[in-house]
């Protein structure tokens, strides 16, 4: 068969549903393939968003999703989301097409090395040499992004390669099964527990599987341990649980950092370095660290855990439970008041009517508009950090944030690949005026998909978080301000609906009649972070300080 054929049978083989594009002359072939399969071609506007929607559909499938692009200016398009996905561990195949190889066609003209340019953000990167090899390949960069910890693939295949005549066929997936702990690491795991007095179990995000969701659960309800989550780590646990104490969104000095302190022994799992620290170790506080997780820890200057348990965080879990036993000793009345006291000035915050709307209210109103299975995507800015800290999660991946490359610009396309991963559910897009305008031209891919999505676009014209910091160094308000079209108007000229947020109380309304109507609005919403610096970096720390 042709190249460009078999190539597409391998992508099926794999269970691939769709392919996320910005498909160059290089690709033809392989579109031409891709027009008889079963797998859909979802056309974008700009590369970043089909690597985002891609990397979102892995995250949210434990499937690799797949993104194309052509050679050059297409492959390094994608290299943000390529980060992105590495980064965040979200299992992702990109495809960059290339000039022939057999002979040279048009010089160098778009032509880098594009391989190479991969490596340093990628598990695997190649270039397809043969047709023969189309089957590995694929087969291998499937494996690759999906075993843990997951993350991006890349796959060059030049244009001649596909026009090539093959014999073979796909290579059928295998079903991976990870290695369990050692049992010693186990036994000094429950050594620990057993003998601490103020056990804290922290949830990060490579705790976020299915079968580890079910078993972290049963954990927290056998033993009372309470429990924070990094803020990829949320609803990996629902956190109506009572032993649910909150999420970091800073490293230090917020109400859960007081929990964090009184800790004796801290069960971490799922934790990486490579998210913002939600607590920073310091070498003489007596506290011990278990690493639990797939792979074993990274030392860091802010991390060093004493104990390893690493292999198959459910089995390990189950491990535990088996060997482990409720303490007597066990000793958790002092976090009571320290959740009370989070929980209490949250709400006094939230029910401030000022308008622009304080991030507390917004992120207060919308947990009220939004159904319990509802996804809400975050894009990158001063708000992600309210809703990491205040938005109670009860449900797997129900809050989608980055907090590893923390890339603006990715908030709208997850939304888009969550309503197709899951078009029953409500799903809602939180960007920033920054962050949704550099892939603002994906509401056109949305509005041809025929997507059911609400998007709030928070206006403060300026880089809001930057801001922030720039006022907590004591540095003059200068150069992160900037102009904004008519959000409303810019909407209603894609095909969508637009609305503008004129009062506190409008907020709610105009969300709950976006989402009982189908199709795509965009809501502007003026937000107002001029208290955060206060709020955050002087207010919180000294009732933190208190308790």
């Amino acid at each position: 068969m042709k190249a460009s054929d078999l190539f597409v049978r391998a992508l099926e083989a794999e269970g691939v549903r769709w392919i996320f594009a910005v498909p160059g002359e290089e690709n033809l072939d392989f579109l031409e393939s891709l027009r008889k399969s079963s797998i859909q071609l979802v056309v974008t506007r700009h590369e970043q968003g089909a690597g985002f929607m891609a990397a979102t559909v892995g995250r949210l499938t434990g499937k690799a999703g797949v993104c194309l692009s052509t050679l050059g200016p297409g492959a390094t398009n994608l290299l943000t989301t390529a980060a992105y996905a590495q980064l965040g561990a979200m299992p992702m195949v990109m495809i960059t097409g290339q000039k022939p190889i057999r002979e040279s066609k048009q010089g160098t003209f778009q032509i880098i090395d594009v391989v190479d340019m991969m490596a340093p953000i990628t598990k695997y990167t190649r270039q397809v040499v043969g047709a023969g090899y189309l089957p590995a390949r694929v087969r291998e960069a499937f494996r690759r992004a999906e075993e843990e910890r997951p993350g991006a693939t890349h796959l060059e295949v030049p244009e001649d390669i596909l026009q090539e005549s093959v014999d073979g066929r796909p290579l059928e997936p295998a079903e991976p099964r990870r290695p369990v702990p050692h049992s010693q690491a186990l036994e000094k795991a429950v050594e620990l527990l057993a003998s601490a007095r103020h056990p804290l179990l922290v949830v990060a995000s490579g705790a976020n599987r299915t079968r580890t969701c079910s078993v972290l659960t049963d954990f927290v309800q056998r033993f009372g341990i309470p429990f924070i989550t990094t803020q990829m780590g949320k609803g990996v646990v629902n956190e109506r649980l009572p032993e649910y104490m909150g999420t970091a969104a800073l490293s230090a000095d917020d109400f859960v950092h007081r929990v964090v302190e009184a800790a004796d022994v801290i069960l971490n799992v799922g934790h990486n370095v490579v998210e913002k620290p939600p607590f920073i170790m310091h070498p003489h506080n007596g506290t011990q660290v278990i690493h639990l997780d797939f792979s074993s820890a990274q030392v860091d200057p802010v991390y060093f855990p004493q104990v390893e348990v690493t292999g198959d965080i459910a089995s390990a879990l189950t491990g535990i439970m088996a060997a482990l036993e409720p303490q007597s000793h066990w000793d958790f009345s002092h976090l009571e008041p320290i959740r009370v006291a989070a929980q209490d000035h949250f709400q006094e915050k939230a029910e401030v009517e000022a308008f622009p709307l304080r991030p507390e209210r917004l992120v207060a109103e919308l947990r009220r508009a939004v159904p319990e299975n509802g996804i809400v995507t975050l894009d990158n800015g001063m708000y992600k950090l309210w809703f990491a800290r205040n938005y109670p999660t009860y449900a797997q991946n129900t809050l989608l944030l980055d907090n590893a490359l923390a890339t603006m610009g990715a908030g709208l396309p997850s939304a888009m690949a969550a309503a197709m991963v899951h078009p029953d559910r409500p799903v809602v897009a939180v960007c920033g005026d920054g962050g949704f305008m550099m892939n603002s031209q994906e509401l056109e891919t949305a509005l041809r998909l025929k997507l059911n999505l609400v998007v709030l676009v928070l206006k403060d014209d300026a880089f809001g978080m930057i801001r922030w910091k720039q006022e907590h160094m004591g540095f003059e308000d200068f150069g992160l301000t900037y102009g904004n079209p008519d959000f409303v108007r810019y909407a209603e000229a894609y095909g969508a609906r637009g609305h503008r947020v004129t009062h506190t109380g409008e907020f709610p309304i105009l969300v709950k009649e976006a989402l009982a109507t189908p199709g795509v609005d965009l809501i502007e919403v003026p937000v107002d972070y001029s208290h955060d610096q206060y709020t955050l970096n002087e207010e919180i720390p000294k009732l933190a300080r208190a308790l």
